[in-house]
């Protein structure tokens, strides 16, 4: 065989939510006609803010000299700042330039996170259900993924995290607002969180860090902005992009902060620049720094959202499905009839509705399906979901 053992065994799992969207695409160029209502990807439909194209188009039209050249690794100072400054107006830390790395997207920031503080063996605690690729990167770096389980309604179960905390702990990483799920966990549960790494971190001699994974931090529907896990913790990192928030993903440009009282947090920055270059990515965009400095304080329509999960949310539940009331993000998470997840997205998928298994986020029996999708896509697919859960399979 031409590749490893490990490639292999990444292509056999694969990306289930990639494939599913390749076959959605498939299905479109079938040459049936019929339409198909894709759920699968988290990939927004909603166009960048005007504020983006307006500051894109500045920025080029002044054609400042060197604008696509080599930086230093951890990004450009002008860009930090900006993110710092909009960092220190939602958490209460005062950030400064020096605590911000810009990144290839969020995933680039958790990848060098996890490249600067992992040895081989060191544990990273996630819980179910999580993104569906957090396991290849802590692999990537030679640690192992640890599960806990959730509470029933997908808040952290914060008890479950302490008994599976170890000596080899490094990382507990979350993700909030959730994907799959949508939930936002609330302070109360990431300051208990923080009570329980700050003790840990004490009783095994070295520091337990918190991973929040962020990049819907500014798609909450109901609050006016995200908890915070710099309030809970001192020892945190977050890791965001604007793929979601300034719909973005094709543009891989995003930044991870260091809280400022974070344990050597100036060697964890220094080693984060470092690992830039050393996965490959060496900076962020440059070109997409210069224009997400000035764009900082600016989301796209979060109304086109809520909209979107209060239609779905309403119908599906009238129709007697059962999922946790999403906070943020673009998701829901529905409790697949019948319990077998894999058996009832097939059904759908008969139907020509596309919704990713909960197996893949680590928790079966349920499904996820994205509503950063148009309201055609939502409509059509209704009846299709309220005919499923009368005949399920």
């Amino acid at each position: 065989m031409g590749i490893s053992r490990q490639m292999q065994k990444y292509l056999a799992g694969g990306s289930l939510i990639r494939r599913l969207f390749e076959e959605g695409v498939a299905m479109q160029n079938d040459g049936t006609g019929l339409p198909v209502y894709d759920f699968s990807l988290g990939n927004p439909m909603l166009p960048p803010p005007d504020a983006f194209e307006e500051a894109l188009a500045h920025y080029v039209g002044h054609r400042p000299s060197s604008p696509h050249g080599y930086m230093a690794n951890a990004g450009l100072p002008e860009t930090r700042s900006a993110v710092a400054a909009s960092l220190s107006k939602d958490h209460p830390v005062q950030f400064e330039w020096q605590h911000i790395l810009m990144t290839v997207g969020a995933a680039g920031a958790v990848n060098v996170a996890l490249k600067t503080l992992l040895d081989a063996g060191d544990e990273v605690l996630v819980s179910a259900p999580y993104f569906v690729e957090y396991g290849y990167y802590v692999e990537n770096h030679g640690g192992r993924l640890v599960k806990a389980p959730t509470c029933e309604d997908f808040n952290l179960d914060v008890a479950a995290i302490e008994n599976a905390l170890s000596d080899k702990t490094r990382v507990v990483l979350i993700n909030n607002p959730n994907n799959p799920t949508g939930v936002m966990y609330p302070q109360e549960t990431l300051n208990a969180l923080g009570n329980v790494l700050r003790k840990a971190s004490g009783r095994y001699g070295r520091p337990i860090y918190l991973l929040d994974d962020a990049p819907y931090r500014k798609l909450v529907y109901d609050v006016p902005v995200c908890t915070s896990a710099f309030a809970a913790y001192e020892n945190t990192l977050m890791v965001t992009s604007h793929s979601k928030d300034l719909s973005l993903p094709g543009e891989r440009v995003g930044f991870l902060a260091v809280s400022p009282r974070a344990a050597a947090a100036e060697l964890i920055l220094s080693g984060c620049a470092l690992a830039n270059r050393i996965l490959g990515f060496v900076n962020a965009p440059a070109l997409m720094q210069h224009v997400a400095a000035s764009l900082q304080d600016v989301t796209v329509d979060l109304a086109w959202y809520r909209k979107r999960r209060d239609r779905l949310f309403r119908a599906l539940t009238s129709y007697g499905y059962r999922m946790p009331y999403p906070d943020g993000a673009f998701y829901l998470f529905v409790k697949a009839p019948g319990e077998d997840d894999t058996r009832f997205v097939a059904h759908l998928k008969k139907q020509r509705v596309l919704t990713v298994p909960g197996s893949g986020f680590g928790m079966p029996g349920y499904f996820r399906i994205a509503y950063c999708v148009n309201e055609n896509t939502i409509e059509g697919a209704l009846q299709i979901f309220k005919e499923a859960i009368k005949n399920i399979p």
